[in-house]
């Protein structure tokens, strides 16, 4: 790439002017700069890197000068774009000879601080420090030679023996030595004494210097790519790779990185008549986590403002907008009104709560689905892991608590910890298919991640807590026998159910993809549920929470047993399920429809013991004509159900 930027014919410009063939050949005399003699000299290069970080990160130095503990590595913050900004050649030769010039971007760093200690002469502020580690973000530069992936292991924090210094026996020359972590981490000394002056040395015997090997903490991580990238049948490759000094225990497992570093080769060549494998490793410069930063999910302008006008639209009318977009949710299925809207609210989610004990109460929904077979269960989940960000899908049947969670693998003589499902699902989605298949133990091991978003683990030595900020999305077919007794025609459903299969595919000839009043497509659907989550954290209104309170209290009343636990989980549910409501609707506060929409999801799964019985068959439910007329006698029948429980409770 290098090359190509710097060698660009004259005929390949923008039109062979004067300026651009100036320009071309300004470069081939920058480029016979990067091979002459005078940029061998390492000491020159050091102190042209040393100058640079005056010139642009003089800030970075003081405050490191600053620090107290002058034992510790300190890193030094530098974006590529800015060295190549600064001197292009110096860049192409950090570039092309990585392992060297990082060497000596470190010593410039420990240059250019002595220097910056100046300032502190005769102060007791300034602290000499040891170990400057320079790190440099080549992400957004012109070499995209980053990699980034979702860590899937973490070893643990070792310490290794790093460079060292030796004594030419013959003219006393003191040189440093360091170890090769491709070899691991063994020790090769040079064939001859590597003395630059003009009268060869040529010595071959070579003293270790007592007392002058420096130590650095030293850890292995393992990342594969991000599966939501990957196509069907596709199989995520990963990476070994080599944290070191102040880089360790800054990731864990399922957290999402970029790193950038050095790719090379490990082998072991100390075993004889055993074949060498080749293990390709990247010892990383610079780590970024990139867990907290926005979606990759682009919302141009104009698409914003196309939901503007979509709701200015049915202003008077919000719940037919409602229905709208609760249409483009797994189109293929027709009906399940009550299933499409579950879904919805869930993927959206409700707002994370902080009390003043610093206790966090999630915002996301958990979702289970029980159904017949053929029901478009497994359809749901995968529109579903689609719409998602992040999103992994496994089954009941083929997975442990191990394979869920996090696990303890044996790799090389050293454990690890190998994130589950859960783990990389870690904000986003996780689904689970033919739930009922798992284990009773297996089950109860994921409770941890459903309700405090973490996995404690206590494995092989090896203990750390791992964030599960996740949706648990699951499906599973009823236990028990059909009631032969009980009427399940209907044969009207089924004609309806039949023309939508048979006509599946084939649109009505006025409608279109930019009609949004009757079906959003995909991508703007998509758009529309990371915007809405990004964008809006709806409070509740007085009103709202007079439903919600009045709805928990008759729950409570009615419940027999275990009533304290059930009504609990249900009022947290009552109130995420409300605030997802209010973000499907686009607003930032929660209105009595929203509560009362968030009771009707709950009692539509409480079929058998639900106490507004207004609801009906979730299997049967379907989209109407006039769904804000329909609400008005569903908010009716709930206020006064709930009305009467007042007054007979005074």
């Amino acid at each position: 790439i290098l090359e190509k930027r710097l060698l660009l014919p004259p005929e390949e410009t923008d039109g062979g002017g004067s300026r651009q063939n100036s320009i071309f050949h300004h470069h081939r005399r920058r480029r016979f700069r990067l091979n002459s003699p005078a940029m061998s000299d390492s000491s020159a290069d050091v102190k042209s890197l040393a100058q640079f970080l005056l010139r642009r990160h003089s800030d970075q130095l003081r405050s490191i000068a600053l620090s107290t503990d002058s034992k510790l590595h300190y890193p030094l913050y530098v974006e590529f774009a800015e060295l190549l900004e600064d001197d292009y050649s110096l860049a192409g030769l950090v570039f092309s000879q990585p392992t060297e010039y990082l060497r000596f971007f470190d010593q410039a760093a420990v240059w250019a601080h002595k220097i910056i200690m100046e300032e502190f002469k005769g102060s007791e502020k300034g602290v000499k420090k040891e170990f400057i580690h320079v790190r440099i973000d080549i992400n957004g530069s012109l070499f995209e030679l980053s990699k980034s992936g979702t860590v899937i292991r973490s070893g643990a924090i070792k310490m290794y023996e790093g460079e060292r210094w030796y004594s030419c026996q013959k003219c006393q020359h003191s040189f440093l030595v360091y170890p090769e972590l491709e070899t691991r981490n063994s020790v090769q000394l040079p064939s001859y004494c590597p003395m630059q002056r003009s009268k060869f040395c040529g010595g071959t015997n070579f003293k270790y210097l007592e007392g002058s090997i420096t130590c650095h903490d030293y850890q292995e991580i393992k990342i594969q790519e991000s599966t939501h990238v990957l196509g069907v049948g596709a199989i995520p490759r990963s990476i070994l790779v080599i944290l070191k000094d102040d880089l360790v225990d800054i990731v864990k497992a399922g957290d999402d990185i970029i790193v950038t570093g050095v790719l090379t080769a490990r082998w072991s060549p100390d075993l004889k008549d055993v074949r060498c494998d080749l293990d390709p490793v990247l010892i990383a410069n610079h780590v970024r986590r990139t867990n907290e930063l926005k979606s990759d999910i682009t919302i141009p302008h104009d698409v914003i403002m196309k939901f503007d006008q979509f709701w200015s639209e049915f202003k008077d009318t919000p719940l037919k907008g409602r229905n709208a977009i609760l249409r483009g949710v797994c189109p293929q299925i027709f009906g399940l009104f009550t299933v499409k809207l579950a879904v919805a609210l869930t993927l959206i989610g409700g707002v994370q709560h902080v009390d003043a004990s610093g206790t966090k109460v999630r915002g996301e929904s958990h979702l289970l689905l029980v159904g017949d077979p053929g029901t478009g269960k497994s359809q749901f989940l995968k529109f579903a892991a689609k719409l998602s960000n992040r999103s992994v899908i496994t089954t009941g049947l083929g997975s442990s608590s191990a394979g869920l969670t996090v696990t303890a693998v044996k790799d090389a003589g050293e454990w690890m910890l190998e994130a589950g499902a859960l783990v990389l699902a870690d904000g986003g989605l996780c689904c689970i298919d033919e739930f009922d298949s798992m284990r009773e133990h297996d089950r109860a091991t994921i409770h941890e991640a459903m309700e405090q978003q973490t996995i404690s683990v206590a494995k092989a030595g090896l203990v750390t807590t791992l964030s599960t900020r996740t949706i648990v999305f699951g499906a599973t077919n009823p236990k028990g026998q059909y009631d032969p007794d009980q009427y399940t025609k209907n044969p009207e459903w089924d004609g309806v159910v039949s023309s939508h299969i048979l006509f599946e595919g084939k649109p009505e000839k006025d409608e279109t993809a930019e009609e949004l009043s009757k079906i959003w497509p995909f991508p703007l659907l998509r758009r529309y549920i990371q915007y809405v989550k990004e964008h809006f954290s709806p409070i509740l209104t007085k009103e709202a929470e007079t439903v919600i309170s009045s709805y928990y209290q008759l729950q409570r009343r009615s419940a027999t047993h275990n009533a304290a636990r059930t009504t609990v989980r249900m009022l947290e549910s009552l109130i995420r399920l409300a605030q997802a409501h209010a973000r499907l609707m686009f607003r930032n506060e929660v209105t009595r429809l929203d509560a009362i929409t968030a009771i009707l999801c709950i009692e539509s799964s409480m079929t058998t013991s639900a106490i507004v019985d207004s609801v009906g068959n979730a299997l049967h439910s379907n989209f109407t004509d006039n769904p804000d007329l329909e609400y008005i006698n569903q908010e009716r029948l709930i206020l006064e159900k709930l009305r009467s429980f007042d007054e007979s409770s005074e």
